[in-house]
């Protein structure tokens, strides 16, 4: 076979259907020729870069696997093989993303009401006084996980107590954060 680069698609495409000697070399020119145009067309209809990038390798997949196993009847027209392979799986990707959306439009709806009810803004002046109100190794120990982002066993070592020991404490201190900042009670 002549080099890879002065061959037509079609002897390109017959070389990988043959699996002839050098036809990874035909797979790789064949690859480098349609994966630009797959992925303008995937841009185009897809509208998302790693979309169109995932259908450059789909299809083009796709198509050595179905010049491998004889499947492609006109060699010749690889280019037009390719084209209806990506307009049919951007058409597959598009339809799965519209029926994902549908399914999530309902409980997105709720979950959003939910969370936007539940979840008022954090009062900093209230989590101040709730702070002052733990003992002293219950703040250290919230403090130097969140506020420091120090894990249980380089606290546990500042303390001179367990990891389990940090642990406990410090659950025991969010759960009285919790209840101090979920109270009625009005804090001076």
């Amino acid at each position: 076979m002549q080099s890879s680069i002065d061959s037509t698609d079609g002897d390109l495409a017959r070389a990988v259907a043959a699996r002839a000697s050098g036809s990874a070399d035909a797979e790789t020119e064949l690859y480098r020729r349609f994966a630009p145009r797959v992925r303008l067309y995937g841009l185009r209809h897809l509208r998302r870069e790693e979309d169109a990038r995932d259908l450059v390798q789909q299809v083009l997949l796709l198509t050595i696997e179905k010049l491998r196993d004889g499947l492609v009847r006109d060699t010749d027209r690889i280019a037009s093989f390719i084209l209806g392979v990506s307009r049919t799986m951007a058409k597959d990707l598009k339809r799965v993303e519209w029926r994902r959306e549908k399914l999530l439009e309902p409980f997105m709806a709720s979950y959003l009401t939910a969370v936007s009810a539940a979840d008022p803004t954090l009062d900093v002046d209230r989590l101040e006084r709730c702070l002052e109100r733990l003992a002293e190794r219950e703040r250290v120990v919230v403090l130097q996980t969140f506020y420091t982002e120090r894990t249980a066993s380089e606290v546990a070592t500042e303390l001179g107590v367990t990891e389990g020991n940090v642990r406990v404490i410090r659950h025991r201190a969010i759960a009285r954060l919790r209840t101090c900042m979920t109270s009625r009670e009005v804090m001076p």
